[in-house]
């Protein structure tokens, strides 16, 4: 079992102390949460760093998130992506969403542990959260096209200082179809262009930006 952040340090070396503490820490919170609520899969847990810690900070490989950037976690699960990205981007506002009481209830916890203020956390169904955000993240919540209907109206235009807002959806494996279905623009990045480890092999970014 991963026991530290090495592998995180070696893709993200500018990490600050307080950084490392807090990825050390959201490691043990969700091994001791997880012995209650299965925030993550049995099969997995022995690679809480690589399939989850890592995964969720690829998207910051792609996107820079800037100081007051509005996004929304939805379909948050166990707090990722959301709670890595916000360890790593401390001056941005995240809200973390799910419908399920028992995740949200953890991941709460984990948010209060590890004293991220740029956090807040709603149990509430995706379609049904009315504030705006520049980016919208998740991690394979549902089809490409289904989640864009659930979204697409809660993401407000982009400030001047910033390239498009937009979608940025973690998912795996062959997408094209999907993709079609969608019919929107989109932009998929190779997340092994950056994360060497197996794993990563078919894992992508798909970004659907929010056009005038």
């Amino acid at each position: 079992m991963q026991d530290n952040i090495d592998l995180i340090v070696k893709y993200f070396p500018g990490l600050s102390d307080n950084q490392k503490q807090q990825f050390k820490s959201l490691h043990y919170l969700c091994l001791s949460w997880n012995e209650k609520v299965n925030l993550i899969s049995r099969k997995d847990i022995d690679f809480l760093q690589e399939r989850h810690v890592l995964h969720s900070l690829a998207i910051a490989k792609f996107f820079d998130f800037q100081s007051d950037t509005k996004i929304m976690d939805a379909g948050t699960g166990g707090g990722f992506p959301g709670i890595p990205l916000s360890i790593l981007f401390p001056e941005a506002d995240f809200l973390l969403v799910d419908s399920i009481g028992k995740k949200i209830i953890a991941v709460k916890d984990l948010v209060h542990n590890l004293g991220l203020k740029n956090v807040r956390v709603k149990q509430e169904r995706i379609e049904k959260i009315s504030d705006k955000f520049d980016y919208i993240v998740s991690r394979a919540v549902t089809r490409l096209k289904l989640f864009y209907m659930w979204t697409k109206d809660k993401i407000r235009d982009k400030a001047e200082y910033q390239n498009y807002n937009g979608i940025i959806y973690l998912k795996g494996g062959d997408l094209s179809s999907e993709i079609e279905e969608l019919q929107q623009q989109v932009k998929v990045y190779n997340i092994n262009t950056y994360f060497r480890e197996t794993f990563f092999e078919s894992k992508k970014i798909v970004f659907i930006p929010k056009l005038k």
